[in-house]
Parts: C-alpha cells; structure tokens; sequence
C-alpha cells in the first residue's frame, strides 16, 4: 500500500461484537484482497449499566463465536484484526473479559500472534489534575465538569482516536484489543497509516463503524469499504444486500447533533461537500469530505451509582381505570407513600415510576398525541431506592396498590391489572448514572492510553 495510487480495503463484520454475522459473507469479503479486518466493540447506546458495572454488553457465547471467525480468517490471510470499545464500554473489566476469549480461542486453534491491549480507563488523580488545569470542558447539552461526580464514578473511560491503534500495529501486533475509542478510529488508523489523507480514512470509518447498516436491507452483515486518496467505495460482502447513494448518505447522518460536522479526537470531519455516486448496482462512491485539525481533545464517560432497582409488569383494559387513569395513578402514588411510611420509607426515600405503555410510554411527557383512546394499556412499574431491600419492599406495595385501587364507576371487584409473570417482582440491581461526560484537552494522543503486548 504504497504510492499515488494506494487502496487501503478494510472490512467490518457487524455493528458491534457479539452481534453476530454470516460466515459465508465474511469468507466472500475475504477473497477480495482485505488489509485489515475489525469489528466495533461497544456504544453507550445502552446507557450507562455497562460501564458502571463492568459486565459486557453482549454475551461471552456471542463474542466467542464472532471472534473465532474473525480470528481465523486474519490469521488465515495474514492481515491485522482490530477491535475497538471492547466489551460494549470499553473499560477494563471489558477488554479483559474479551481478551481472555481470544487467549482462550488461541489456545484451543493453535493459533500463533503477537495479541496487543489498549487500555482506556483513567486514573482520577490525574483527571482531578486536568480539572484543576482547566483542560475539561462540557460537552453540548452535557453537564459541567465536576471534581466531585470523578470520585463518585465506578470508572470513567477516555475515547481513544486512531494513534493508539497505529502504535500497536507498529509495534508488530496482529489483533488489537482496545477499550474505549471512537467508533471510526480503529479504521482511520490503518488507512492514515497507509499514507491516505485523514478525511477519507475518517470516513471510511464512519462507514465500517457498524458493519452493514450503509446498505439495503438491513442487516448484521460485513461490510467492504476501499479507501483512495478522494474517497471510498463501499459495498457489502453479501450479494444480496446493496449500497445506494441513499442509503450511504442516510448512514452518514447518524448518531450526532449535526448532519455534516463530526467532532472526533484531533479534528472535525466535514461531510457537507459530499457526492454519493454508484458506481454499480451494489457500490457506491463517496468523494468531497474534509478533515480540518483541531486542539487535540478526548470525550470522558464515567457511570456512578444511582441506587437499586425493582421492577413489576403489568396491563389493564377496563374502559373505566383508563378513562381517570391520571387520577387513579395519583391515588396508588398518595396510596404507596402512605404504606412505605408504615414500614419506616420516607417518600424522598425512593423513586416510583410508571412507565404508560400504548399511551406515552415511549416518550413520555414529550408525547404529541394527547387524545389518545387506547383500549388497553401496559405498565411498567420500576422503583428506585439506595438499597435491594427497600426497593423490593416499596414494589411490592405499588403492585398491591395498582392491583386494589379503586376508580368510579369500578365493576370489578377482584384485580384491577393483569400480571404476566409469576413471580410478579423483579429485583433487578444496581442502577448506574452517567456521571462524567465531557472533554479533556491532551498534548499527547497516546499518553492516557497504555499498551500491553503478549506474544501466543
């Protein structure tokens, strides 16, 4: 991959690990002359759950069965795989529960590889440094740097760009297992690395990020995109699958506040110039992005603990409950604090939310449809309180209460929901908060992110 006329031809296998994709279609993208293959690991499109906790957010089953794949194909063709965000948050449980499956998938396939792992957790002492440094700004929308909301998070992850991956393969690794990065970075690091401008390579990786979701129909699917100096190609690795310029260009838009201004470590990505042309009935070109350097900055997420949940579901169709359900919602409300403060709960003590599903329990106050009839409606009854126990117990007295409430007009005197599960409670853990989400100013891109080599 030298010279005027360089191709980097990278291929993803699906949106994130563990999500799964067809082994033919992986084969058939590489038989094509691929120079790096990859998977993004995670989002925090889950919520905050996974990184506070530490549990990955797809099943070791799941990961093991992509990353053997995915291990033998690389090796098989002797080309780099690289995995970003590993584990769904990035943090140190995460890439250590996923490096353990490729050490464990090495052992059993007798496989042979120089395995490099990139951490991405902070230290909070040097964090509160920065914060006292002035180098941590708040995001858009996001909440404002606070030295407190550092010490309260379980663990808080930088979001890596595309030098830490370009130092790995440098130092000689074959796979690269990193935490927590920007989605695009693995990809823009081995086409930067090829010699190819930064704006395409950003591209391209904006493209691979989730696998074949740029082309129709959708699906877990692999993806193949070549990136020149002008731009790239993309095309799915399934025949039955295709990118047109509209589907590429509707990809291109997701997950950010702007539609053509991506703010990633070290620059902005600008995709308001962009052409999308096919170049066959499967491919489709895109030319005309730029890439403008910026001060060299990294995203922060830190997850804390919010309390412990309890949750119970549940569903009416009496005309009448749905008719004053506002009113009949309020009176189970004043019903449970009543009772919580017989068994010594305070109502500050705990958070009771019902969730109104078929009315606005999607969207909740935002909802536009206000005069919605519908003939039944399903709840979803969560408790929140500092502790299992008292969450527990505050549950059980809102699913009596939702139960025997009264309302006017009330036929029935039994029940008044229908439960679907027995047992009808669900004490469901830990609750996590994002607590840190915003910017650190770095002077070296690779600095906050060590790197650990191991020869299998």
């Amino acid at each position: 991959m030298s010279g005027a006329s360089t191709v980097c031809r990278m291929l993803s296998t699906s949106g994130i690990l563990g999500y799964g994709f067809p082994e033919e279609s992986l084969t058939r993208g590489m038989g094509r002359g691929i120079h790096m293959l990859g998977v993004d690991g995670g989002s925090t499109d889950p919520g905050p759950h996974y990184l506070g906790s530490g549990k990955t957010l797809n099943s070791a089953r799941a990961m093991r069965r992509d990353l053997r794949l995915m291990l033998r194909a690389a090796r098989g063709h002797g080309i780099p795989l690289v995995i970003g965000t590993c584990g769904g948050a990035g943090g140190n449980p995460h890439l250590a529960a996923v490096a353990d499956i490729v050490r464990a998938l090495a052992r059993e396939d007798g496989l042979r590889f120089r395995l490099a792992t990139i951490e991405a957790e902070q230290d909070k002492a040097a964090l509160r440094r920065a914060h006292a440094d002035g180098r941590m700004a708040r995001l858009p929308g996001g909440p404002t740097p606070d030295p407190d909301a550092l010490d309260r998070s379980e663990r808080i992850v930088a979001m890596m760009g595309p030098e830490p991956f370009a130092a790995a393969l440098d130092g000689g690794a074959d796979v690269v297992l990193a935490g927590r990065s920007s989605d695009p970075a693995p990809w823009a690091a081995m086409a930067i690395r090829a010699g190819l401008p930064a704006a395409p390579a950003w591209y391209a990786g904006k493209m691979l990020e989730c696998g074949a979701t740029p082309a129709v129909p959708k699906g877990h699917d692999c993806l193949v995109v070549d990136v020149d100096r002008d731009g790239v190609i993309l095309e799915p690795a399934a025949p039955e699958r295709r990118c047109t310029p509209s589907s590429v260009a509707n990809h291109s838009l997701h997950e950010n506040p702007s539609p053509c201004i991506h703010v990633e470590p070290g620059g902005v990505l600008d995709t308001t110039d962009c052409r999308f042309e096919a170049v066959s009935d499967r491919a489709v070109r895109v030319s005309g992005m730029t890439w403008s350097p910026q001060p060299y900055t990294v995203k922060l997420e830190g997850a804390e603990l919010a309390g412990y949940r309890a949750i119970t579901v549940c569903g009416t169709r009496d005309p009448l409950l749905i008719a004053t359900l506002d009113d009949f919602l309020a009176r189970v409300r004043d019903a449970v604090a009543t009772k919580a403060a017989a068994l010594g709960v305070d109502v500050d003590g705990y958070r009771l939310i019902v969730r109104r599903y078929g009315l606005d329990g999607v969207m909740g106050s935002a909802e536009p449809v206000s005069d919605a009839r519908p003939h039944e409606i399903g709840f979803v009854i969560e408790v929140i309180a500092p502790d299992q126990d008292t969450a527990d117990a505050v549950l059980a007295l809102a699913r009596v209460t939702m139960l025997h409430t009264d309302f006017p007009g009330r036929l029935c005197r039994e029940g008044n929901m229908a439960f679907p599960y027995s047992p009808s409670d669900i004490a469901a853990g830990p609750v996590y908060r994002f607590s840190v989400f915003q910017t650190m100013t770095i002077d070296d891109p690779l600095a906050p992110f060590p790197i650990h080599y191991e020869d299998l």
